[in-house]
């Protein structure tokens, strides 16, 4: 197997065709040098925190990057903010949103960047994603694979597979 295996990125959008948002974005990725190795499905998902907003669209790529997660954190920002992205409302309705989630054992802890995502754990949008492509990934924080935490996840919000 490939060293595919670098980073889990989560994708979202929630405006302005999502399902186009979530494809320029790994398009995005790709021109900039970001092997896209493996995607989940998409997932259509209730919204968590946050005003009154339309489900997103949700879906977890593994990739690999060369370069340090600090500098794939700000090729992820700089994705965003092309496709319109604003932060004026948190846990409000984007464009688009690219998280990074996850890399190996690594944890990390600066005020740029934590990984894993502090939020992991808490969100089933991201974990049904993350558990169809890396059942078995250990997330370093809880020692614990990625099925037994959406296990023991207790959003519970609607997460469904589209075209399911």
């Amino acid at each position: 197997m490939s060293r595919c295996d670098s980073f889990f990125i989560g994708l979202g959008s929630n405006l302005d065709d999502p399902e186009a948002q979530l494809d320029r974005a790994l398009r995005s990725l790709q021109l900039a040098n970001v092997e896209v190795c493996q995607t989940s499905s998409r997932y259509r998902t209730e919204p968590v925190g946050g005003p009154p907003q339309p489900w997103f669209l949700n879906q977890v790529a593994r990739v690999r990057f060369v370069d340090t997660p600090l500098a794939l954190l700000r090729l992820c920002q700089s994705i965003e903010r092309r496709q319109g992205r604003e932060r004026r409302l948190m846990n409000g309705p984007r464009t688009l949103d690219v998280d990074l989630l996850l890399s190996g054992d690594l944890v990390l802890d600066s005020p740029a960047l934590r990984l894993p995502h502090p939020r992991l754990p808490e969100r089933r949008f991201v974990l049904v994603p993350l558990v169809e492509i890396a059942p078995r990934m250990i997330d370093p924080r809880s020692g614990l694979c990625l099925e037994a935490l959406l296990r023991r996840c207790e959003d519970r919000s609607v997460v469904e597979r589209v075209g399911a």
